[in-house]
């Protein structure tokens, strides 16, 4: 899912304004924008306002940073000892394939 230039310029302005501990409004993102000579939709700004309006956007930042570092991290942990298994598996597998394709050829090595 790729943001789009609107979304990402009212990120910033948005980043920008919580960064100064200013109130997240439409007219502020909208003044931010004209002053980086951004033009998006008159609809944007309002719509980032409205989703920020009971939001504490340094504390949005705070909490995700931290979260995100901790669910990949007990997935891996997780998953690692599944994945030893299939790896195992598949060795085992492999082993057992070159001893059929010894056969398969009708002489062994050591005959």
């Amino acid at each position: 899912m790729a943001i789009s230039k609107p979304e990402l310029a009212c990120v910033y302005a948005s980043l920008i304004l919580a960064d100064d501990d200013i109130d997240i409004t439409g007219e502020k993102i909208q003044t931010v924008l004209k002053a980086a000579n951004v033009e998006v939709e008159p609809y944007w700004p309002g719509l980032f306002a409205k989703a920020l309006e009971n939001a504490n956007v340094k504390d949005l930042i705070t909490n995700i940073g931290s979260a995100v570092g901790a669910v990949p991290a007990a997935g891996v942990a997780a998953a690692a000892p599944a994945a030893e298994a299939k790896e195992e598996k598949k060795e085992e597998k492999k082993e057992e394939e070159s001893e059929e394709e010894d056969d398969d050829m009708g002489f062994g090595l050591f005959e």
